[in-house]
């Protein structure tokens, strides 16, 4: 492997993506935000009003996603969707369209293409089981549904958007079991991954767990 990688897997609102921003900031590597992907193409399914039962047409899509990442910044066909595809709508879109194995497979030779010097930080839920599994470090992040309920509602509050905690508790619950169970790369740690639950962490102890994995690794 020419160049270092660090994978982190777990489902959403561990915190995968902070400590992975925290980790590029830290490092210099570039940074692959997987479930960005998916929820681009889960836009771009919803956009053009593809059904989620026919593959052929969603492969197709998937093929030539016209999706870039600038800075942190996600860009669709020239339109900025970053806040568009953090949506519960477009969410609940992206898991089960993850969930196509022939979608998966269509979108994997792209994800692969992000590891470039000086190294690369790649946040998903397989990215150390099927993407890189010769990741030089891998990070398996969890938290309790209901922790993680708690952190999204206050995340769309912020942002002026009233939320029933009860219902996102129970679709975060229903995307995990729909993440774990798929036939095609489910949510699972690898065998030689670090597990931190986020639960009842601070951000900056989660940040230190993982930079001590790393200076293990010699990164």
């Amino acid at each position: 492997m020419s160049s270092p990688i660090i994978a982190i897997d777990g489902p959403s609102g561990v915190g995968k993506g902070t400590l992975a921003q925290w980790l590029c900031c830290k490092t210099g590597f570039h940074l692959l935000d997987s479930g960005a992907i998916y929820r681009a193409l889960a836009y771009g399914v919803s956009k053009a009003g593809i059904d989620l039962a026919d593959v052929d047409n969603l492969v197709n899509l998937a093929e030539v996603l016209p999706v870039e990442f600038k800075a942190t910044s996600v860009i669709y066909d020239g339109e900025d969707v970053t806040s568009t595809i953090r949506t519960e709508e477009v969410a609940a879109i992206a898991s089960k369209v993850a969930a196509i194995p022939e979608v998966r497979t269509s979108l994997l030779k792209r994800q692969k293409d992000f590891a470039q010097a000086p190294g690369l930080v790649a946040d998903g839920r397989d990215m150390g089981t099927v993407v890189f599994p010769n990741a030089n470090v891998k990070l398996f992040l969890t938290a309790s549904a209901e922790e993680r309920a708690k952190r999204r509602v206050n995340q769309l509050k912020n942002q002026g958007v009233s939320a029933n905690i009860a219902r996102i508790t129970q679709d975060i619950m229903e995307r995990d079991e729909r993440d774990r169970t798929r036939s095609s790369s489910p949510l699972v740690p690898a065998e030689d991954a670090l597990i931190i639950d986020t639960t009842d962490l601070s951000i900056q102890e989660v940040c230190e767990k993982a930079q001590n994995a790393l200076s293990e690794a010699g990164i």
